[in-house]
C-alpha cells in the first residue's frame, strides 16, 4: 500500500488527486507543506503530492523555495480542475449566511460569489479546514467555500455548487520521491516527457542569456522559469525551469550541454511524463 503525504485535510484537492493517482492507498494529511515533504524524505510516506502552480493565482511560491533543499525527485505530474461549493450545517438557508470560510486563494478564486452575498469572510489554513470548521460550530450563520468531497466528509449540506469564478480554474500538481525514477524516452519522442531542472548561473555578464540560448537554438520549449535570490543581491540567482522533452533527445541533450557551460551547477529534478493536460491546452 502507498503512502501518500499532502498539505492539507482530508477532502482537500490535494487528497482528491492523492486518491486519483494512488487509489486504495493511504493518506496522510499534513499541516505545511515542509511537513509533506520530510514525511517522504525520512521515510514516513512513500510519495508526496504538492500543488505547484494555479491558472488563477499562479506559483505556490512556499513550494518551489522548498524543492531545492528536500533531495527528492517529481516522478510524476497531475492537472486538477479546481471546483469550490459553497457548504454550511443542513437546513441553512443562503440569507441566514454572514461569514464565509476557507484558504485565502479559494477566496480570491470566488470573489463574485463574496460581492453578491456581501459576507465576511474568514481566512482558514485549509478548504477543506474551512468545511471542518463550520461542521464543528454547528452554526447557519457560518459557511465554508470547499471542495465537493468536503460536505459529505464532514455532514454538510450544499448551498451552491461549483461558485468559482473562473470555470478554467486549474492546479497543477507534482508527486514527489526519495529517489528518482526517469520516464522512458518513447520512439521518435512519441511519449511526451517533460524535465525538471535547477541551475545556477555563473557570476559573469549576460550569464542567463547565454546559458538559456542553447534552448531556443535547439528548438526546445521551456513552458517555466522561476528565479531564486540566494543571499545578499549581489551573489548570482538560481534557477528553477521546466522544459518539454527527454534529456536523451539529442536537441535536449545539446542544450543542456550549452547549459552547463554557462552555469556553475545544474541539477536535474525529474523526467517524468507529460500529463494528458497539456495536450488538450496545446489543440485548444
Amino acid at each position: 500500500m502507498t503512502t501518500v503525504a499532502y498539505q492539507g485535510e482530508h477532502g482537500s484537492n490535494s487528497s482528491t488527486v492523492a486518491r486519483r493517482l494512488y487509489p486504495g492507498g493511504r493518506e496522510l494529511a499534513c499541516t505545511n507543506f515542509e511537513q509533506a515533504l520530510d514525511a517522504v524524505a525520512l521515510g514516513t510516506a512513500d510519495v508526496a503530492v504538492i500543488p505547484v502552480d494555479n491558472s488563477a493565482a499562479g506559483r505556490v511560491a512556499d513550494v518551489h523555495h522548498l524543492l531545492p533543499g528536500s533531495g527528492l525527485f517529481i516522478v510524476a505530474e497531475y492537472f486538477l480542475p479546481i471546483r469550490f461549493d459553497l457548504m454550511a450545517v443542513p437546513g441553512t438557508t443562503f440569507d441566514q449566511v454572514e461569514c464565509v470560510r476557507s484558504h485565502v486563494h479559494a477566496l480570491g478564486q470566488c470573489r463574485k460569489l463574496l460581492r453578491e452575498g456581501g459576507w465576511r469572510t474568514h481566512v482558514s489554513d485549509d478548504t477543506a479546514g474551512a468545511a471542518r470548521e463550520v461542521a464543528e460550530l454547528g452554526d447557519p450563520r457560518h459557511a465554508a467555500l470547499a471542495p465537493p468531497a468536503a460536505a459529505p466528509l464532514h455532514g454538510l449540506e450544499v448551498l451552491r455548487a461549483q461558485v468559482e469564478d473562473d470555470p478554467d480554474n486549474t492546479t497543477r500538481f507534482v508527486v514527489l520521491s526519495r529517489d528518482a525514477v526517469v520516464a522512458p524516452l518513447g520512439p521518435d519522442g512519441a511519449e511526451p516527457t517533460m524535465t525538471s531542472l535547477f541551475f545556477h548561473v555563473r557570476n559573469i555578464p549576460s550569464a542567463l542569456y547565454k546559458a538559456l540560448g542553447g534552448f531556443a537554438g535547439c528548438g526546445v520549449n521551456l513552458t517555466k522559469i522561476e528565479s531564486y535570490q540566494l543571499g545578499p543581491g549581489v551573489n548570482p540567482s538560481r534557477f528553477y525551469v521546466e522544459i518539454e522533452g527527454h534529456p536523451d533527445e539529442v536537441n535536449v541533450a545539446l542544450a543542456l550541454q550549452e547549459l552547463r557551460f554557462f552555469s556553475s551547477e545544474v541539477r536535474v529534478l525529474g523526467v517524468y511524463p507529460a500529463h494528458p493536460h497539456r495536450l488538450r491546452e496545446r489543440t485548444g
